[in-house]
């Protein structure tokens, strides 16, 4: 065990994000994430049974944002999908706002799977809100 380190994260997940460099990419899917199509490249984390606001909480406490580029990014709703609500984008403001000034970056759907599949590693949660995957890119430790 060790101090200071929120218990959601596993042991796997710290390592990964110990490894990860400045301007590296992780992915907190949802429980419909195409996580393991997306990770096929890279490195692919279990956390079920955990929510993605709770596993972002937890991972701002010990992960540098980037604070030369936009450090999060959500993905955007579908047109087709424009009349569902999207409460939890409110909660990842939230979560975000005493690591950023920056809004998180919205981007399309299409383009955000592309861009998870270039991400260091993708963590698959068991989250059930829609449109709740996050892109964060690690910064430095100043």
């Amino acid at each position: 065990m060790l101090k200071g380190i929120p218990s959601i994260i596993s042991p796997d997940m710290l390592k990964v994000l110990c490894e990860m460099g400045h301007g590296d990419e992780l992915v907190i899917g949802d429980g419909n994430f195409p996580g393991a199509t997306c990770a096929k490249n890279s490195i692919l984390l279990r956390a079920d049974g955990h929510g993605v606001p709770e596993l972002l909480e937890a991972i701002l406490k010990i992960f540098p944002l980037d604070t030369y580029a936009n450090p999060v990014a959500l993905m955007a709703k579908m047109d087709c999908d424009a009349y569902l609500p999207t409460p939890i984008w409110d909660e990842y403001k939230r979560i975000i706002k005493p690591y950023t000034d920056k809004e998180p970056e919205m981007v399309e759907r299409f383009e955000f799977y592309e861009r998870a599949k270039k991400t260091y590693a993708v963590i698959m949660t068991g989250e059930s809100a829609l449109y709740a995957n996050v892109i964060l890119k690690k910064g430095v430790v100043k």
